[in-house]
């Protein structure tokens, strides 16, 4: 049987034997087959500097200045909700040396809202002490992360702003620190810098640390670092008074490159994207793609080709090549 009559066969029953095609694929697709692929996972654990110098307005949210926290919240709000379903995304506060789990990374489409409340709810008012020790921090950090279930990439956001101020004495040496390959450090603040202001626990405004509250001479070091300073003037009398708090960028460029981590200034949403976008996935892993939809994709073409009968087409090719005349010779 040549091509051309396997073609006729077809065409005189094409609506028969499409749809039997349309049967016999709906049929696979119910079967769930699937391939394994191997895929990227992505799983963030944020972190967000909760100390009191991120009360420094000087960044914008929405074209208005606004605190360092507020505008660290509003990048997380973008970029959570830029995030795609299956990426995983966990929320951590730091203040004075360690980093807490308010949840370990979950689903984030599943859980986007309550995502996004909590996020709503990180204030400042939630730090356990008034100290900010960012680079003894790293070292919590890495102890949280070592005891989540399942490796997390970390984005870290602070101003750097490390109060007491780091001397040879309250240094900390993080040539021990391991596993901070790839995490992200996002600087928080400007270099022109803002007072801080000084809160009670209702939000209310008392004044802005003076700049004598944040010095501290070398040999006091030690004792501020157990905790037990007390700073003697911490509101300024007058606006020159007041300590000027500033990005701490270079320490935080340092320390990124003394522990492998990577450092991004987190003026805008599409900066920290980019940044996010060339950190390592949390893992690689084989799993299972479905081709359900391939096949139930296929089927509705066949569908669409049973109503859409091919003798129309032939009808037309005959139509523009009609067969040759007889001649009175070939009888």
């Amino acid at each position: 049987m040549t091509n051309r009559q396997y073609f006729k066969k077809f065409t005189a029953h094409q609506d028969l034997l499409l749809l039997l095609a349309v049967l016999t694929l709906l049929l696979l697709a119910l079967l769930k087959p699937s391939v394994p692929v191997k895929r990227d996972i992505h799983s963030y654990f944020f972190i967000v500097d909760i100390t009191q110098s991120m009360n420094a307005a000087d960044m914008q949210v929405n074209g208005k200045p606004a605190s360092r926290l507020d505008h660290t919240k509003q990048l997380l709000h973008e970029t959570i909700s830029s995030l795609p379903c299956d990426t995983k995304v966990g929320l951590g506060m730091f203040s004075g040396v360690n980093v807490v789990t308010l949840y370990l990374p979950v689903e984030v489409c599943a859980n986007f809202s309550a995502i996004q409340d909590t996020l709503d709810h990180v204030d400042w008012r939630n730090a356990w002490t008034a100290d900010s020790r960012v680079r003894e921090s790293m070292l919590s950090t890495s102890r949280v992360v070592s005891n989540f279930p399942e490796p997390a990439q970390v984005v870290f956001f602070t101003d750097g702003e490390e109060a007491p101020k780091l001397h040879a004495f309250n240094t900390r040496d993080l040539s021990t620190l391991q596993n901070a390959d790839g995490w992200l450090l996002v600087g928080i603040g400007s270099e022109k810098g803002a007072a801080i202001p000084k809160y009670t626990e209702k939000n209310q405004l008392l004044g802005y640390w003076s700049h004598e509250s944040m010095q501290l001479a070398p040999g006091a070091a030690p004792i501020a670092a157990a905790g037990l300073l007390n700073r003697k003037k911490d509101i300024a009398e007058s606006v020159n008074d007041r300590y000027l708090s500033k990005l701490s960028e270079a320490s935080m460029q340092a320390m990124a490159k003394e522990i492998s981590a990577t450092y991004v200034r987190g003026d805008s949403f599409m900066t920290l994207q980019s940044a996010m976008k060339k950190q390592k996935p949390a893992r690689h892993e084989w799993t299972p793609w479905s081709l359900s939809s391939v096949l139930a994709g296929f089927a509705g073409l066949c569908l669409l080709l049973a109503y859409l009968p091919i003798s129309r087409f032939v009808k037309k090719d005959k139509a523009n090549n009609p067969p040759p005349a007889f001649t009175a010779a070939q009888f």
